[in-house]
């Protein structure tokens, strides 16, 4: 994940859950009944972002789930946390300069039948497919998911607002980058560029990644 992401962006990874992580107070109240899994995902997410919050010089502090779920920063600071089945990450910039961040990991093979046809748009689908006969060895359905993800992560902490599957349209490109045009209205009072996003993606370790950030 570091290399998908600007200067001043720090990313910290774990590779497997840490059982060695001590929750502060707040955060253990709300995983108190979770789940094994849940807890260990929500842990060792906590771990990654307290980590890379110390590398900006920030204390220790609770990183507690918002509005849907998305992790409450400190003042002045941006992130973005994911998770899935064996590795977790956590971005964390300073807003002055980084205004949003999304940043998102999947297994990189192909998506669950049938959920690409959910998730993406006529024109996503056509792409995904002709893309797959020239480099079938990247698994674009899923590039495409992890793609709109970051959007999601990247749109929501600055407008409060849901952003469905099929209101950002991404365009991938086999060189690592991609583009995504917002298919709805951007809030009159958004000071943050958000219409038209920019991103990059790489397959790494078993892993498909994206980020999105965009400069304050």
């Amino acid at each position: 994940m570091g290399g998908l992401v600007p200067a001043g962006v720090v990313v910290v990874e774990a590779f497997g859950h840490r059982d060695d992580v001590v929750l502060l107070p707040e955060e253990e109240a709300v995983v108190a009944r979770a789940v094994d899994k849940r807890r260990r995902e929500f842990t060792t997410a906590r771990h990654c972002a307290r980590s890379a919050l110390g590398r900006l010089g920030f204390d220790p502090v609770p990183i507690l789930p918002g509005p849907r779920g998305a992790p409450g920063w400190p003042d002045g600071v941006v992130g973005s946390i994911t998770h899935c089945e064996g590795y977790c990450a956590s971005a964390v910039a300073l807003r002055r300069d980084v205004a949003a961040l999304g940043v998102d990991a999947e297994p990189a093979a192909a998506l669950p039948e049938g959920v690409l046809e959910a998730i993406a748009l006529p024109e996503e689908e056509s792409a995904v497919r002709r893309l797959a006969v020239t480099y079938p060895e990247v698994p674009w359905d899923r590039l495409l998911f992890s793609a709109k993800e970051s959007v999601y992560k990247t749109w929501f902490p600055v407008t409060g607002l849901w952003l469905d599957f099929h209101e950002a349209r991404i365009d991938l490109d086999p060189s690592g980058v991609f583009t995504a045009t917002l298919l709805r209205q951007v809030p009159a009072d958004c000071v943050v560029p958000l219409a038209r996003l920019g991103g990059r993606w790489r397959i790494r370790a078993g892993l498909a990644g994206t980020a999105i950030a965009v400069p304050s």
